[in-house]
């Protein structure tokens, strides 16, 4: 749960040192950050004051008397959903960043990974030369997953083929599959950085939000506090650029796996190229769920492609 309050900006030292004691790193452009009772404060100097947690209200009530923003206007800050705008300084928090790869290969699996990168870690993280993977070679995803790995705290759920096919009959869509392995990576990376909370937390963008807690409905436990969600998130906060280069990775680490298995290079997409394959791992008895993404139409064509061999 989030909510935002603007103050005075003479005001701010006094909230400051309201929480002496509870006082941690602050962001840039702030002037101070405090966590208390699960609840996180961060005050900027342009007045504005954040809380974030699951129980805000208590230290959220404290101020309203200083706040210069009416009750109604308070009510329509306290976000129940997350939205897809950033605050401007978004870029300087610390973020637990989660992206994927491989929804529209038809081999291989269908990759999620959740990276958090303190604010401390961001120059570096940028001096290793994080971008978008679409926009790296192998050899460079290889070599910055390898250093991100070593420092910043994530995990990667790695569907392979088997498992996604058989995980595909449970879910609705891809989409909704995509969604619970955002959520469950998300979880194991606040389970390992906690008690720290992260600034926000940044979902590379597939679907509408709604449709995200649509999806995850009956979830034991869904991940919503400070939750935020933007398409090319990569360009948004280095974490959603080292989620999708860790996510690469591991998606090659398992093609080359797939690829020995099979006893033939497995190419990347859906196009023709993809059936003529599909079609001679058929023709040589092998299952294709062991390889592919099998609700894609690429199967039905290499079938018929196979018949022909």
């Amino acid at each position: 749960m989030q909510a935002v309050i603007n103050v005075p900006t003479s005001q701010l030292t006094v909230l400051k040192n309201a929480y002496e004691g509870y006082l941690s790193g602050a962001p840039a452009g702030a002037v101070f950050r405090a966590k208390i009772h699960g609840t996180t404060i961060t005050g900027y100097r342009s007045g504005k004051v954040m809380f974030q947690g699951s129980n805000i209200d208590s230290q959220l009530n404290r101020w309203q008397s200083i706040s210069v923003v009416s009750s109604s206007k308070k009510s329509s800050n306290h976000r129940k959903v997350p939205v897809t705008s950033l605050p401007t300084d978004f870029e300087s928090w610390s973020v637990l960043g989660s992206d994927e790869v491989g929804t529209g290969s038809y081999f291989g699996p269908l990759t999620v990974a959740a990276v958090y990168v303190d604010q401390n870690h961001l120059e570096k993280v940028k001096s290793l030369g994080v971008q978008d993977s679409k926009k790296l070679t192998d050899p460079e995803i290889i070599k910055m997953a390898k250093q991100i790995l070593t420092f910043a705290p994530y995990h990667v759920v790695n569907l392979m083929p088997d498992k996604y096919n058989q995980l595909m009959n449970q879910y609705h869509n891809q989409g909704q599959l995509k969604a619970f392995c955002h959520n469950l990576a998300l979880q194991k990376v606040l389970q390992k950085i906690s008690p720290t909370i992260p600034d926000g937390i940044l979902i590379d963008q597939f679907v509408a939000p709604n449709t995200y807690y649509r999806y995850l409905k009956g979830q034991k436990v869904i991940v919503k506090d400070g939750v935020y969600f933007k398409t090319k998130g990569e360009q948004a906060h280095l974490s959603v650029a080292a989620a999708s280069i860790v996510a690469r990775y591991v998606s090659l680490q398992a093609m080359d796996e797939l690829t020995q298995n099979a006893g033939i290079t497995l190419p990347i997409g859906a196009g023709n190229a993809v059936d003529q394959i599909a079609a001679k791992l058929i023709h040589r008895g092998l299952p294709l769920g062991n390889f592919a993404k099998i609700h894609f139409g690429n199967t039905e064509k290499a079938k018929e492609i196979a018949a022909q061999l």
